[in-house]
């Protein structure tokens, strides 16, 4: 990557290699400026995100990154430390080293979303109603597409899941099978968003909040629900397969539980 590709947001002019602001003599308040290392990272993250830099490209070497943007080498190891914990760069070693912009993984994406809405649910900010709305709002759009889209590997995945869900004993068992057909489900519709988007909630929502008491016919009644979604896809009905996701995702509220707020 040439060197001139990264700029510093004003030209001309250096950060600040400290962080500023407080209360001056005259009483003055103003706003601390952020530390000089995060605004070098702050401002390689825009030109990750807007595509300046992409996965795969080489970052200018310290040196240059460090006359760039007119502060020392140090604040650019630190913006580079606060990159890499983010995994969004990767140093190597050797004649052909140097930092990379990462590419990044969908399984890592989905990992972070569900630490952080593990983290965040059964808060005020996000409630268990919170995310089983959201599950709706994208499960029953997943089963449209996938009467539209699904493979016959993809209706030979999803009767194999139900057929485990059957002759599963226990409820963690029974969940786990609960919870591949769904995945089935998500992977027929085509769209990674939606897996990468989806899988959070439906772990976090299982791990946390899955009613510990819930009947052993109620499973049942998910095998059923099951086999009309399938039958659904199967046949490529995408309106008879959202309308049966949608009342099985109603059937399946009344089994979660926000225990984080029980007296």
């Amino acid at each position: 990557m040439a060197k001139d590709t990264i700029s510093a947001s004003t030209p001309g002019r250096g950060l600040v290699d400290r962080p500023g602001g407080g209360r001056g003599s005259d009483g003055l308040s103003v706003s601390r400026v952020r530390p000089a290392y995060q605004q070098v990272a702050d401002q390689l993250l825009d030109r990750i995100l807007d595509g300046s830099l992409a996965a795969g490209d080489r970052l200018p070497s310290e040196t240059e990154l460090s006359a760039i943007f007119g502060v020392s080498r140090s604040t650019v190891r630190e913006a580079l430390r606060v990159l890499t914990s983010r995994d969004l760069v990767e140093t190597a070693r050797g004649t052909t080293g140097g930092t990379f912009v990462r590419r990044v993984e969908l399984g890592q994406v989905s990992d972070y979303l569900e630490t952080s809405l593990g983290l965040m649910s059964g808060t005020d900010d996000v409630t268990v109603a919170h995310m089983l709305e959201a599950r709706e709002i994208l499960e029953v759009p997943a089963a449209r597409l996938a009467a539209e889209r699904r493979e016959a590997y993809h209706l030979e995945a999803m009767r194999e899941a139900v057929e485990r869900e059957k002759i599963s004993r226990g409820r963690g068992m029974r969940f786990k099978e609960h919870r591949n057909f769904h995945g089935v489900v998500l992977q027929s519709s085509s769209n990674a968003l939606l897996e990468i988007v989806t899988e959070p909630v439906f772990r976090v929502l299982q791990t946390k909040f899955l009613d510990p008491d819930v009947e052993p016919r109620f499973w049942d009644d998910v095998d059923h629900d099951h086999e009309e979604i399938l039958e659904a896809i199967a046949d490529r009905d995408p309106e008879r397969a959202a309308e049966a996701m949608r009342e099985h995702l109603v059937r399946l509220r009344g089994t979660y539980r926000d225990r984080t707020h029980t007296p």
